[in-house]
């Protein structure tokens, strides 16, 4: 068969790992490509095309505004940037090297990963807090409100929080101690989709700031995200992306706020969002809003029955008030790690989740799955087990 693949000579993979970046996130659905293609033959205002966006994006989320970015780790730049440089065109035009004024984020250690990396590339100083019995099995303790009150200092700007399915019941009490101080909470929540409800579950919780990735569940394109939050802060991450050579006497501000001049190209200009993904990321987000959740998870649920089925190895089916997410099934097999690089060396390659590897756990997740390749999947693996 023809086409641009393989005139590239790139063979197309059975994605059983889940909406993972390095394998491309989610397949886009036709009327996202198209929604795409339409914005790729037009010439639009993009921060016209921002303020829509804002529009879509709070309705969504329950936030005050809110912005496409170009992915989840680009949105944690943009929100350091904000909280850094507020609306104050002389910070943002400081950034990274601020020197003065409030320039630390606060991390707790159970919070702390590669990412929080994209923090401190705007130039926020991360200083670290807490234990981190969770991470470390030693223990069952997570934030405390006097350790956030410890490490609050006259130079912290801002506190982060990772979201995951054990980490949220923490995030008020975060937002209380942050507020109390009239600072604010960034919180990365680029997986926790689905479900649907967690677009607005963490500004309901107190998030000032919060990042969703586009290109996984929300189904648009991988090089696309979602800061979401409080006006004033998202048009400070706004005018650190957009183009800002502008005509200065007919300039205005984006979201109706207020600066006292017109800042240069910021901070976050390498993070500009093109028109395609500002209007694949909206037509996604509409999609994902209306489709049925609880019939979805139903079909992947059957698809999943039907794979476990077919294996002639143990497997466990874990539904997605197990996984936080969508179902996915558990397969375990003798050398998992070597199963699964067998796998990933086939013809056609099949991924497959190696979270749990080391424990002898493969898993299948449906989520970038097509339906049409589950029985390649089936026979791949059973190839590979003979």
């Amino acid at each position: 068969m023809g086409g641009a693949l393989a005139e590239l000579g790139l063979a197309r993979v059975i994605n059983a790992a889940g909406t993972l970046t390095r394998l491309g996130g989610a397949p886009m659905a036709s009327e996202v490509v198209a929604a795409m293609a339409e914005a790729a033959g037009a010439s639009l205002d993009m921060a016209a095309l921002q303020e829509r966006a804002s529009a879509e994006i709070a309705a969504a989320t329950g936030a005050e505004a809110g912005l496409v970015t170009t992915g989840a780790a680009a949105g944690l730049t943009l929100a350091a940037a904000a909280v850094l440089a507020g609306l104050d065109p002389a910070r943002m035009a400081q950034l990274p090297r601020i020197e003065d004024g409030r320039s630390e984020i606060l991390v707790h250690r159970t919070h702390r990963s590669a990412y929080t990396r994209a923090l401190a590339v705007a130039g926020a100083r991360l200083v670290d807090f807490g234990h981190n019995d969770r991470g470390t099995g030693a223990g069952i303790r997570g934030i405390e409100a006097w350790e956030i009150e410890a490490a609050i200092g006259a130079r912290t700007a801002a506190i982060f929080f990772a979201a995951t399915p054990w980490s949220v019941p923490d995030l008020p009490l975060v937002a209380r101690a942050a507020h109390a101080h009239d600072l604010p909470v960034i919180v990365d929540a680029a997986a926790q989709l689905p479900p649907a409800a967690n677009l607005r579950r963490f500004i309901a919780a107190g998030a000032d700031l919060v990042v969703f990735s586009g290109g996984k569940a929300i189904g648009g394109p991988q090089s696309s995200g979602i800061l979401a939050g409080r006006r004033t802060l998202i048009a400070s991450a706004l005018m650190q992306m957009l183009d800002m050579d502008v005509p200065v006497a007919s300039w205005r501000a984006p979201l109706g706020v207020q600066v006292a001049g017109v800042p240069h190209h910021g901070l976050g200009r390498g993070f500009k969002a093109g028109k395609e993904e500002i209007v694949g990321l909206l037509v996604a987000l509409r999609r994902f809003l209306a489709r049925d959740e609880a019939a979805e998870q139903a079909a992947q649920t059957a698809r999943l029955r039907a794979i476990a089925d077919a294996l002639p190895v143990r497997s466990t089916l874990l539904d997605a008030a197990t996984t936080g997410r969508a179902p996915q099934l558990a397969l375990r097999v003798e050398d998992a790690p070597g199963l699964a690089a067998r796998l990933r060396a086939g013809d056609p390659p099949v991924h497959l989740g190696e979270r749990h590897a080391g424990e002898g756990v493969l898993l299948v997740d449906p989520q970038a799955l097509r339906p049409e390749d589950d029985a390649a999947l089936i026979a791949a693996v059973r190839a590979a087990l003979a």
